[in-house]
């Protein structure tokens, strides 16, 4: 999407959006990265509004009652005294949802869009960005889904208003990225819950310190600082109890081309970067023998994902 052009008048659209990893360890609320595993979203005005999806959890995407991203299309447009222009809309998703991997975030971004270009509201691609940002919030996975990249953002109040300041850094190597999941997801309310109200000013520190290294490591591609990088006193310690996954996979940094190992987003799932010299199947079987009393393990292996968020939106 063009940033200094409006959306234009209603016509087929066709969005790509990517999932995203937060927080990466210390860069709790702040920064996330876009992974190559995609919401795909074509939608065209129709008689009646529905849903249909394939691909991975496709019965709960397709669902039309609490479906996140009508809800959120017929949510914007009402805000903002839009009719609803009922909409065919057909899904293919390749997101996990409820682990950690930014579904909700591509959703509500899915609908934002969508009401923007159908309802005529005249919003460029930065004023999309805000709603979502404000309707999850907070930044990270919704900057990095949108902007595609390593994602760093902050939320602001001006004068009453939300603001959004975000950049996109393209990681100068291209590392594998491997994501585990548990059988069960984690709802994010959940996984919030757990954190405290007040930190110690070491522990403040502490994660100061790496996200300004994690941040410099993925611009620079020092594969090697990630170990320290994606360290955290902030969120991770407080939600191993519900994502037992991460204190068994933590080990494995610096081992067998594992360069970091986080919590993905708020978890459950647990996000590995790899060397590219990393060998897939000698990770998975350290990964099996971390995790042998574990049922239904299973790993996604993806990459970054440089590019932003795709949107097609044709006139008429």
């Amino acid at each position: 999407m063009n940033t200094s052009a409006p959306l234009s008048v209603p016509g087929p659209a066709r969005l790509v959006l990517p999932a995203t990893s937060a927080n990466l360890g210390p860069g709790f609320d702040a920064a996330a990265l876009a992974m190559t595993l995609y919401l795909t979203v074509d939608a065209a005005p129709s008689e009646t509004m529905s849903i249909t999806a394939t691909g991975r959890d496709a019965g709960l995407c397709g669902q039309r009652d609490g479906n996140l991203i009508i809800e959120t299309y017929e949510s914007v447009l009402t805000a903002n005294g839009k009719p609803i222009t009922p909409l065919r809309i057909e899904v293919e998703n390749e997101i996990p949802l409820g682990m950690g991997c930014g579904s909700s975030a591509a959703a509500i971004l899915s609908g934002v869009a969508l009401a923007a270009h159908f309802g005529g509201l005249g919003w460029s691609s930065d004023d999309v960005l805000r709603e979502a940002c404000l309707r999850e919030g907070h930044p990270d996975n919704a900057a990095a889904c949108w902007m595609g990249g390593l994602a760093v953002s902050a939320m602001e109040d001006v004068d009453g208003k939300t603001e959004v300041h975000a950049i996109s850094l393209k990681p100068k190597v291209d590392w594998r990225l491997l994501v585990v999941l548990p059988k069960n997801p984690l709802a994010t309310k959940e996984a919030r819950g757990l954190l405290p109200e007040k930190y110690s000013r070491a522990d403040a520190v502490f994660n100061v310190q790496r996200i300004g290294l994690l941040t410099a490591a993925f611009a620079d591609g020092s594969g090697d600082l990630l170990k320290v990088a994606m360290q955290d006193r902030i969120h991770q310690p407080y939600r191993s109890d519900a994502c037992p996954l991460l204190p068994k996979l933590l080990p494995l940094a610096g081992l067998a081309g594992v360069l970091g190992v986080a919590l993905s987003g708020a978890g459950p799932s647990v996000l590995l970067v790899l060397s590219r010299e990393a060998k897939l199947d000698e990770v998975e079987a350290l990964i099996a023998a971390q995790t042998a009393d574990f049922e239904g393990i299973e790993t996604l292996v993806c990459g970054m994902e440089r590019r932003p968020a795709s949107c097609e939106l044709d006139t008429l």
